[in-house]
């Protein structure tokens, strides 16, 4: 809730951040590093948590998602985090959106023939809804 949010890839101020998304250039969810950028990275929603069908290569938005969507949803949901409604939707929520993020930002097509994911929108999509118009007099990306 009080959390400052810091933007920048400079080594010395991600190591005093308490968490750190998608720079950094480690995975190590016992120091919340989730960074997939690593050559080595290899890491799936089922490599993580075999109980899990997907393989698709997690981005940063996958690791989150894997490591603290479940503890998110029950608190939203006042339910219990390995109850049957948690899981479902946990399941439901991976599949039908955040897949899809994780295949685009590491540049997995849907596949020939049968499609791999779901297709709805794309990451660039909307990623560029959080952009200005490009007649918006106020440009600064920054302003919310």
């Amino acid at each position: 809730q009080d959390a400052e949010i810091v933007r920048t890839r400079d080594p010395q101020l991600l190591a005093g951040c308490d968490i750190v998304v998608d720079v950094g250039g480690e995975y190590d969810p016992g120091r919340h590093r989730y960074d997939h950028h690593q050559r080595s990275f290899t890491e799936s929603m089922r490599s993580l948590r075999p109980d899990k069908p997907w393989g698709t290569k997690l981005s940063s938005a996958g690791l989150v998602y894997c490591h603290f969507g479940s503890q998110i949803l029950a608190g939203l949901l006042g339910q219990p985090e390995d109850g049957p409604v948690v899981t479902a939707l946990y399941d439901k929520l991976y599949e039908n959106f955040v897949e899809e993020i994780d295949a685009l930002d590491n540049g997995i097509a849907p596949g020939p023939g049968e499609p791999r994911y779901a297709l709805s929108s794309t990451l660039s999509a909307r990623v560029g809804l959080l952009n200005p118009r490009w007649n918006d007099p106020e440009q600064d990306t920054e302003v919310g």
